[in-house]
């Protein structure tokens, strides 16, 4: 097996893993909405339900809508990455890395999608309860850095 997809498989193997894992303890040990501060006045745990995209988009639009684009969307998605993904060079570690974070993230709330058809977050970062960021986990962290690293590499190594 290539080295590249040893890595997609670990990586978002592991991604899955811990953000289902972190999902599972968050569900069962918090009542929905209830806040533990873990860092005063700008890190808090807090169990929220997100039936919309990033930041709440589309939360309220007719399930008639949602709940189809929510399962047709990361299909598209997710299959878009695999080509990419298998168009990469087995040299281009960054890139088999950034898009081994975000397949990894987005399979991790396309199973919430599945199984409760809507998203669990819980990290809720604030500044003195003023300034919120809104409510993420670790799947929407994992698409967050490696979008990044493909902007990264897309400005630094990619010529065409």
């Amino acid at each position: 097996m290539k080295r590249k997809y040893i890595i997609l498989i670990c990586l978002a193997g592991l991604v899955i893993v811990v953000d289902q894992m972190t999902k599972l303890y968050i569900s069962h040990q918090f009542e929905l909405h209830q806040t533990l501060q873990v860092i005063p006045n700008f890190l808090n745990l807090t169990y929220v339900r997100n039936t919309g995209a990033a930041f709440g988009l589309l939360a309220k639009a007719p399930d008639s809508f949602r709940i189809p684009f929510f399962i047709i969307v990361p299909l598209i998605a997710l299959t878009i990455i695999v080509l990419i993904f298998k168009k990469t060079k087995e040299t281009e570690l960054l890139m088999v890395t950034a898009l081994s974070l975000v397949l990894g993230g987005a399979i991790g709330n396309f199973i919430d999608r599945l199984r409760f058809d809507y998203v669990i977050d819980f990290v809720d970062v604030h500044w003195f309860h003023r300034y919120h960021w809104p409510a993420f986990n670790v799947a929407d962290s994992s698409i967050v850095i490696g979008v990044l690293l493909l902007i990264y590499y897309t400005l630094r190594y990619d010529r065409h």
